[in-house]
């Protein structure tokens, strides 16, 4: 029989209502019961005790609240320690401080240490899901799958797909790579926790051969995921455009291949004509909105409004992005739309960085809401860290601007612990 720990906190999760929207779960005073990896119970203190239950048996973590662990659509966990990297944009940048960063990965020992550094990092900032690229190395690919299986961690990964327009040390010849990227699907896809993404990184990297084993490779492996980038910079779609003449929009060239669909991810799309909107929408694809690194790399500004919920999510972009904080994340998604004329409720932020992206990896029946079986991937949050944050009243009634407050000044600092799959990942007892 599993063993059953308990908390006590405020508890608050989100979900889409198909008529009124995103809408907040909220218990102030409430009861998150586990067996084992998964939750067996959320309900109110007054609920818990009127069904019998030892309030003693819970540990108060009261006044801090608990939440779903954070969700992060698309991130480069090869380029954490790049964050910040000065004075570039998008092509440039690669050049100058992505592609160096990845060649240090050949060096399969610097990968598995990198691999559990980046995971912890990860976990501190309370993110318990992800889909990230990986390098060109299939030693880095597990790295990171074997760092999450340690830990039960939810993770979508795949090898990088290049053989052209990089680093002679990045290049995988399209045969090669086609062969240990399903050697990869073989050893991980499925296996506890862990789900395949083809990768290939933008169409600029990727000569038509490789596109065509890559999509050789989906339908061979149909459950697999597809991510990869389209129409982040300017100057990447020229090259594109020159790259594929032969290619109606930049659009074209992914879907010519069968790249589309409800488990592909596109991150970025800001320069998007209405017709490549159109087709991205209506084959269910996935937008990941990575407003740091398009506010950082000076990319552009995406227009929220156009995107429906079906089609969204929210992610760091590390390490284009400058920071794996999703409420870091929110906070900049918020201000871009801002400029966007489009608000973000601090509501639908939250329900982004959880549920939302959950529903973009098609795992909503698994992870990011607190609900009855589905896995324990929670966080324990300080929500009076900082000062602006404790000057916040964080009565009901004033719920909706204190977690505002919370994405605006919070961060990696505010994260008490991080639990996955039931079991404590970072932090203790406060």
């Amino acid at each position: 029989m599993s063993a059953i720990s308990r908390f006590r906190a405020r508890l608050i999760s989100f979900e889409l209502d198909a008529s009124d929207g995103v809408q907040m779960v909220h218990i102030e005073d409430g009861v998150l019961s586990l067996s084992g990896s998964k939750i067996a119970g959320v309900q109110s203190t007054a609920e818990y005790l009127g069904q019998g239950g030892d309030i003693e048996a819970c540990e108060d973590l009261r006044p801090a609240l608990i939440m779903p662990g954070f969700i992060d659509t698309h991130l480069h966990a090869p380029q954490y320690r790049i964050m910040g990297a000065f004075g570039t944009r998008l092509l440039d940048w690669l050049e100058k401080y992505a592609f160096p960063a990845e060649l240090a990965f050949a060096d399969a020992e610097y990968a598995a240490a990198e691999a559990e550094h980046f995971v912890n990092t990860m976990l501190a900032n309370g993110t318990t899901s992800s889909q990230l690229f990986t390098t060109t190395h299939a030693h880095t690919c597990d790295a990171l799958f074997a760092a999450a299986a340690k830990r039960n961690l939810c993770l979508i990964a795949g090898k990088l797909m290049m053989d052209q327009n990089a680093p002679s040390g990045l290049l995988s010849a399209a045969e090669v790579c086609a062969r240990e990227t399903q050697t990869l699907i073989d050893r991980w896809h499925h296996r506890g926790r862990a789900a395949y993404a083809l990768t290939p990184r933008f169409a600029i990297t990727s000569s038509e051969r490789q596109l065509d084993y890559c999509r050789g490779l989906r339908q061979a492996n149909p459950t697999v995921l597809v991510q990869t980038h389209l129409s982040e910079n300017p100057e990447e779609l020229a090259e594109v455009s020159r790259l594929f003449p032969g290619a109606k929009d930049y659009l074209d060239v992914y879907e010519s291949y069968n790249l589309l669909g409800p488990s592909s991810t596109f991150a970025h799309c800001i320069h998007l004509s209405d017709g490549e909107r159109s087709r991205l929408f209506d084959s269910q694809s996935k937008v990941a909105f990575c407003p740091s690194s398009n506010l950082f790399l000076g990319s552009g500004l995406l227009d929220v409004a156009e995107i429906p919920w079906d089609n969204f999510s929210v992610a760091s972009d590390v390490g284009g992005g400058t920071s794996l904080s999703m409420l870091t994340t929110c906070a900049e998604a918020y201000k871009v739309c801002q400029l966007k004329n489009r608000t973000l409720h601090p509501y639908e932020l939250l329900y982004a960085a959880t549920a939302g992206n959950a529903k973009a990896l098609s795992l909503e029946q698994e992870v990011g809401q607190l609900k009855e079986g589905f896995w324990a991937d929670f966080i324990v949050v300080d929500a009076e860290h900082d000062i602006a944050l404790r000057k916040t009243n964080w009565g009901l009634e004033h719920l909706e601007g204190a977690l505002f407050s919370l994405i605006m000044f919070g961060g990696r600092q505010n994260i008490l612990r991080t639990y996955v799959a039931g079991e404590l990942v970072h932090g203790g007892a406060s």
